[in-house]
């Protein structure tokens, strides 16, 4: 210490101009006043290193003690039974399981439809030879006596009036059928009557289409039993790639969706419709949003069909050699509950909305991962995130610290020249 302090007094009791004593200036107080500005200048590079996002090991080791809503998040592995159970509870029930393919229903008459009824006589009787437009059908033996009705249109009881048969339930009914009923109530009235029930027109079996359609329309149905894709191209059509479109039918309390690209690929999709139905076609343009170590940071559109994990990696160039942590791969969603495992499901906290925040881990350096990886489904709005590799941030401290180095060096040098 007293060495010390003789040496300061030397120093301050010379002339600055002595060049004996400069160097060891330079060499000791130089270096004195250099050492903390080095310390902070490393501890700004360290909390300055830039980075796309949280590493790997940070969301595996925080996400859990984090709450999104409320929620806490869970961490869940991407295994073949993980996905093998999302898919098994986020699968869509198909219009032939939930609506049935039904009948023809553009045959069965309605309130307010109106009817063309002619009843047909054997000689000689000619009970209704002055009830209406008589024409006669003759043969070699005899001539029948038909009789054309007026129009009679199905009241709001479901009821028509016929002369000498009286009032016959209609609504509910086929046309056969209503003939049927008026032949067997005029026996012992008429000579071998039979009767003719037609449509005339069709006021109660309808469907309605609205929606992403040329013109929203309500579609008459008739015998021939329109279908889905009939009453769709009745409206003109969609409006936007058919690969992007879902078609909801609602059938009463029923509610049923499938991508409309599927309907046309199966025709046991393309069912029946039924009077009453609502049928609407839905522009959904699916997307998730790509972020980290990968070749496109992007919103990327998939179609309403869907999207599975390894096309969503090939949709953004893959991950970048250079920077990915490869076992850092992550899907970050708000899940049905449904698809979560019970055990999961029973620890779980959801947030107001009935979702559960869950971050969904993969690990590519896994080969078989690939596989997995070919059924895992990517969902509307899902994160995918790819982080660093450790090499790849502990690289970007070094050149953060050669870079805010290199400057002081280079005037540590001008000074001793």
């Amino acid at each position: 210490m007293g060495h010390m302090q003789t040496t300061i007094i030397r120093l301050r009791t010379r002339a600055p101009t002595d060049n004996r004593l400069f160097p060891m200036m330079k060499n000791t107080s130089f270096a004195r006043g250099l050492a903390p500005v080095t310390l902070a200048l490393a501890l700004s590079a360290c909390a300055s290193v830039p980075s796309s996002g949280p590493s790997a090991g940070a969301i595996v080791k925080d996400a859990p003690q984090t709450a999104v809503a409320g929620a806490d998040i869970k961490v869940i592995d991407v295994t073949d039974s993980v996905t093998r159970a999302i898919l098994a509870n986020s699968r869509q029930a198909s219009f032939a399981e939930t609506l049935g393919d039904g009948r023809a229903i553009g045959s069965v008459i309605g309130k307010g439809d109106v009817l063309d009824i002619t009843i047909w006589e054997a000689p000689p009787a000619a009970l209704f030879g002055a009830a209406g437009t008589t024409s006669a059908l003759t043969s070699s033996s005899s001539t029948a006596r038909g009789t054309a009705l007026p129009e009679q249109m199905v009241d709001s009881d479901g009821l028509i009036t016929v002369p000498f048969v009286g009032r016959i339930r209609a609504d509910g009914m086929t046309p056969q059928e209503i003939a049927k009923t008026i032949s067997s109530r005029l026996v012992g009235k008429a000579n071998q009557p039979q009767a003719i029930v037609r449509l005339v027109r069709n006021a109660a079996a309808n469907v309605t289409v609205v929606g992403d359609v040329a013109s929203s329309a309500r579609v008459p149905l008739t015998a021939r039993g329109e279908r889905v894709l009939d009453v769709l191209a009745s409206a003109g059509g969609v409006r936007q790639p058919v690969n992007k479109m879902t078609v909801q039918i609602t059938r009463g309390l029923k509610v049923a969706s499938l991508p409309l690209d599927t309907v046309i690929r199966d025709p046991a999709q393309n069912v029946h419709l039924q009077p009453d139905d609502v049928m609407t076609v839905l522009y959904q343009p699916f997307s998730f949003t790509a972020l980290g170590a990968i070749g496109r940071n992007d919103e990327i559109p998939f179609e309403a069909t869907g999207l599975t994990l390894a096309q969503a990696l090939g949709r953004i160039s893959g991950l970048q050699d250079s920077r990915a942590d490869a076992r850092g791969v992550f899907v970050f969603r708000l899940e049905d509950p449904a698809t979560l495992d019970p055990e999961v499901r029973a620890t779980a906290r959801m947030t107001p909305d009935g979702k559960v925040p869950v971050i969904y881990r993969v690990n590519l350096k896994d080969p078989a991962t690939f596989f997995v990886a070919q059924s895992f489904p990517i969902r509307n709005k899902d994160v995918l995130f790819v982080s660093n590799a450790p090499l790849a941030d502990i690289q970007k401290f070094v050149n953060v610290i050669y870079s805010t180095f290199l400057p002081v060096a280079t005037t540590a040098t001008a000074l001793r020249q």
